[in-house]
């Protein structure tokens, strides 16, 4: 991921939360809808979630030292994990925990009938040109793959984060208006509580998504099939015969640890063996466009 590309939707999406987040509170004010309590809270927490994503990537700049002798890039996961977090806790139990209060306590929406309606109007023009920002910063990265495969397999977590947030917010808006529609229709302010409700639920099953993958970046994933072919054909030229195993994880998005056993030319002197290792990490660096940190050892292969 180019880093540009993941910090321009990180802010077009906060820009949009910000704004939309002034809204809903608003509405909320005037009406005392739940659903838009709900949406407001849940527009907070992903204000809050992209200030997390901006730190997270600000870590993962740090250079390595000797306490993180590999790095600060697995940083971006661990902030993540966080948004995950946030977004199940702020987001979606608070939606549920407001739906079952106004469920047992409903109240119409007399005044300002209106507010609510152009609060979500409003809402999804603005989700939608966020949406629309991480969309374009995404295709040039995800290539032929669908969007559900990008975002279970990308080792980028910024993009599928905002895709996500950014899709569930205009979910939860189109559930905000159909619960304050039919509470203006009907009356009954179970409605609202109800459109709350489904907010929750919608926030809880994102947030469960994002937490699965960002775990598992977080305990390292190994490259795609494609940087592991690259590789392994750059490192069997030239004085490296074959290789005995192979092993490529992810230290963050743009980073990979490659550590290889390799069974090299016999003929080789000492000083003909370490300039094919050299030659053959010159060659790997060349084949995939990522940081590398590159540990070959040299081995027979034996019969078992």
């Amino acid at each position: 991921m180019s880093a540009h590309g993941g910090t321009k939707a990180i802010i077009a999406a906060l820009s949009a939360n910000l704004g939309i987040a002034v809204t809903k509170f608003g509405a909320f004010a005037l009406t005392g809808s739940s659903s838009m309590l709900a949406e407001g809270v849940h527009s907070v927490a992903d204000s809050g979630n992209q200030l997390l994503l901006l730190l997270g990537g600000r870590e993962a700049r740090r250079k390595p030292d000797a306490s993180h002798p590999f790095g600060y890039g697995r940083g971006r996961y661990f902030w993540a994990f966080i948004v995950a977090l946030v977004l199940f806790s702020l987001g979606g139990l608070f939606a549920l925990y407001e739906a079952y209060e106004k469920f047992k306590h409903p109240e119409p929406i007399d005044a300002w009938h209106w507010v609510p309606v152009a609060v979500i109007v409003v809402g999804l023009i603005m989700e939608s040109f966020s949406l629309r920002t991480a969309v374009k910063e995404t295709k040039p990265i995800k290539g032929s793959l669908s969007y559900i495969k990008f975002v279970r397999q990308s080792k980028l977590p910024e993009l599928p984060v905002v895709l996500l947030e950014d899709t569930a917010a205009l979910i939860g808006l189109v559930l905000a208006g159909a619960g304050i529609g039919a509470t203006l229709i009907t009356g009954d302010g179970r409605w609202d509580a109800v459109g709350s409700a489904a907010i929750g639920v919608l926030l809880v099953i994102v947030a469960f998504i994002l937490a699965v993958e960002m775990k598992s970046l977080l305990l390292g994933e190994g490259a795609s099939p494609e940087h592991i072919a690259a590789i392994e054909q750059a490192l069997t030229q030239e004085g490296i015969v074959s290789l005995i195993h192979l092993r490529v994880m992810h230290l963050g998005p743009d980073e990979l640890l490659v550590a290889a056993k390799i069974e090299a030319d016999p003929s080789l002197d000492v000083a003909g063996l370490a300039a094919a290792i050299d030659a053959a990490e010159v060659r790997s660096r060349a084949a995939v466009d990522l940081r590398q940190t590159i540990y070959l050892e040299p081995d027979l292969r034996r019969i078992a």
